[in-house]
């Protein structure tokens, strides 16, 4: 039961990567979490109170305060803008933008564009200080990606500012992924871009929105191999893999997948997925590569694949 006390403080620690000291600091100083007591004194914490320390601490790796953080979820709970991740998996993801949003995606494209880095690190810190990362990556980088790709095309800035503006906005996602909670138990999705296919900006979004849900993601990048790419995934035996293609040429290197597995019955190999820019600006590529379309938007796709993994795999515990 989600509720039952079972786990003492070291577990606790363990499987929050919060210090002992520190939840008993918290404790102590924001009543928060609150364990029962053994009869010998001894804190147990339900499986529940784990995933609202989790819920905290990716807060507090986002920017908040402590503080802040904790008074965060506990007004989501007042409200039901909370949903314990202890009782079932998240539910898909919205992204409601706002004003704020669109002032947000402006300064960054302005500040990127005048090769500002630091004021870069500024404004996506002021975002962060009101805004999941979630909500970031759905509502500001997204379109901040797709504004300077536009910026490009239509000659307003140089190649070398794309290529600067873009590789920032890749390390952060990097980083933001290192920073991923722990995983749930269960086979990895691979995610990897087509033959041929380098823009690799969507496919980094997805897989950190993806970690975010706590699912175990294994990114490959830009234009993978295909016959290392076969034994990869039989080595792995992931539940998904998920491909990008942007382009013509890389979609139709895509729709050559089921040549790639002549050997392996249909019910032995993870679902094939894909999206891209080129899908969404001419459908007829949908009918040409088989698998799973994971939709138009990034949002779209993430939803897509969640609701996937969860027929995947049952819900862990």
């Amino acid at each position: 039961m989600a509720e039952e006390p079972v786990y003492n403080i070291g577990v606790m620690s363990r499987m929050t990567g919060i210090p002992q000291n520190t939840l008993r600091v918290w404790e102590r100083r924001y009543n928060f979490p609150t364990p029962v007591r053994t009869v010998g004194g001894h804190r147990l914490y339900s499986v529940t109170q784990v995933a609202r320390v989790r819920w905290v601490k990716q807060r507090i790796d986002e920017g908040m305060q402590t503080r802040n953080a904790i008074q965060a979820l506990e007004q989501g709970e007042e409200t039901g803008q909370y949903s314990d991740p202890a009782r079932s998996l998240p539910s898909p993801v919205s992204s409601p933008a706002s004003t704020a949003d669109k002032t947000f995606r402006e300064q960054l494209f302005e500040a990127l564009i005048a090769l500002d880095r630091s004021q870069a690190e500024m404004v996506l810190g002021q975002a962060l200080a009101v805004h999941s990362l979630e909500h970031l990556v759905l509502t500001v980088i997204a379109p901040t990606f797709t504004a300077i790709g536009q910026a490009w095309e239509e000659g307003r800035i140089s190649i070398a500012t794309e290529h600067f503006a873009t590789n920032y906005l890749r390390q952060k996602l990097q980083f933001w992924m290192q920073m991923a909670p722990p995983e749930f138990p269960v086979r990895p999705v691979v995610l990897a871009c087509a033959p041929g296919e380098l823009h690799e900006g969507g496919l980094l979004m997805l897989g950190l929105l993806l970690q975010r849900l706590r699912w175990p993601v294994v990114y490959l990048g830009q234009s993978v191999d295909i016959p290392d790419l076969l034994s990869f995934i039989g080595r792995i035996k992931p539940s998904m893999v998920v491909f990008v293609a942007m382009t013509e040429d890389a979609a139709s290197a895509l729709s050559q997948w089921p040549q790639w597995f002549p050997d392996k019955p249909e019910k032995e190999l993870p679902v094939i997925a894909y999206a891209g820019y080129v899908f969404a600006q001419d459908s007829t590529w949908i009918e040409r590569v088989p698998g799973v379309y994971l939709g138009n938007t990034l949002l779209d796709g993430l939803n897509t694949v969640n609701e996937l993994l969860r027929g995947i795999n049952p819900f862990p515990g």
